[in-house]
């Protein structure tokens, strides 16, 4: 295996920010310090940048089995590498849906086969998803399973939602619930308010997705267990699991780059790549959501990456397939959004990408550490870069960033001592 040695980067250790090099043996991490002899190893000079752990994303959608034409999993890590990401969590709404472990097994054979990046699957919570039968989660762990979800769907009954938390706790999984009352949904295709009515749109409330964050909190509570809220969009939600924090819930939750940065005003010009699920909320969503980062009631940022074929997009919005593909750009619109304005420390934004999400789903990733696996991202702050999706190597080319200037760009990403993405250096 190919020796590297990153120098002159400012390095992101568990012990804080240092100036040092870092040095790569056999996929692991095995020197960190000034000044280090190259001693045959390919030579990085990351002078101006940012070397941090491997980022890593607890939910992503990499669509295989069934939905290739949207991504594959050869396709999603590739995509995950050129954002940085070395660690992905991928959802289990997929054809056939994981919720056996077969279909588990599967997306683990396929990943290794992809390359470096590693890829854990999230199972469903009932079969089908369809929220009636549970799964077999003892199966689905052993397997390799990290977390469960039926992300897509809302588990609609409450009392089968309660008996799933119960049964999960016994094992030790996490339930990432995706907030969303069908119901209340009743075919909003964007969020209510000023800008659904100036469109002639129909809205979706944001108590659709404010009263499913409440009652999976609170029968997370009843049954003292584990709960993670996916995809926090509005400020409701976010102070609705402040409250639950305080009353010691076990709770966390995250939200996804396209809401710290955009909102419903850029559906503006009808343009599907901005319908996704949950919608973009209003400038006052958005700002709150900076504030509950800062004062550490979101735990962490996710890509929610949502790959879609190009004509699953182009047509009306009412039609139009929910998401966004998130991967090669979610660094880049943190930093911007949140960094540059100063709303943010550089450290702060990357334990939210890193340590912190490993950290919810038991994850062992998210560190520089030495005798670690040598899951590393080099990140430039100050190269600025247009968004162009015929760039992205995704499949999934859907991006309501497409013409945006962007600050920060990921350089080079070793996963497991692999130059997964980036030019090869120079000796």
């Amino acid at each position: 295996m190919t020796k590297h040695l990153i120098k002159n980067g400012r390095v992101l250790t568990p012990e804080g920010t240092q100036s040092c090099d870092v040095r790569i043996e056999d996929g692991k991490i095995v020197e960190l310090a000034p000044g280090l002899s190259p001693e045959g190893a390919r030579v990085l000079d990351a002078a101006g940048c940012w070397v941090l752990p491997g980022l890593v994303d607890i939910h992503c959608h990499l669509r295989e089995p069934g939905f290739e034409h949207k991504e594959d999993i050869a396709s999603g890590t590739a995509a995950a590498a050129r954002g940085g990401f070395t660690s992905i969590c991928c959802m289990a709404n997929t054809n056939p849906v994981n919720d056996n472990a077969v279909v588990t097994e599967f997306i683990r054979k396929k990943a290794l086969q992809a390359g470096p990046i590693r890829v854990y699957p999230i199972a469903a919570v009932t079969k089908g998803l369809k929220g009636e039968e549970l799964t077999e989660v003892g199966d689905l762990l052993d397997a390799g399973a990290v977390a469960l979800s039926d992300d897509g769907k809302s588990v609609k009954n409450a009392h089968r939602m309660r008996l799933a938390l119960s049964y999960a706790k016994r094992f030790g999984m996490t339930i990432i619930s995706h907030p969303e009352d069908e119901d209340l949904v009743n075919g909003g295709v964007m969020n209510e308010g000023h800008w659904s009515t100036a469109l002639g749109m129909p809205g979706t409330t944001r108590v659709a997705e404010e009263s499913i964050i409440a009652r999976d909190c609170m029968l997370a509570e009843l049954e003292d267990t584990k709960i993670h809220i996916a995809h926090v969009s509005t400020a409701g939600g976010a102070e609705i699991i402040r409250w639950a924090k305080k009353r010691g819930g076990k709770v966390t939750c995250e939200t996804a780059p396209h809401y710290l940065y955009a909102t419903d005003a850029w559906v503006e010009g009808y343009d599907a790549c901005t319908k996704v699920n949950p919608p973009l909320r209003t400038e006052d969503d958005r700002r709150a959501l900076i504030e509950a980062l800062k004062d550490g009631t979101i735990d962490c940022i996710a890509t929610d990456h949502a790959p879609h074929h190009e004509d699953e997009k182009n047509v009306e919005y009412a039609l139009a397939a929910p998401g966004i593909s998130g991967f090669e750009t979610a660094l880049s619109i943190c930093w911007t959004s949140l960094v540059v304005p100063g709303h943010l420390r550089p450290e702060a934004l990357f334990n939210l990408l890193t340590a912190a999400p490993a950290k919810i789903l038991g994850l062992d990733a998210g560190s520089l550490e030495l005798g670690k696996s040598a899951d590393v991202t080099v990140f430039d702050p100050e190269a600025s870069w247009t968004v162009n999706p015929g760039e992205f190597v995704s499949r999934g080319k859907n991006t309501p960033f497409a013409g945006k200037t962007l600050t920060g760009l990921v350089s080079h990403t070793f996963a497991q001592g692999i130059l997964a993405y980036g030019n090869s250096h120079a000796d």
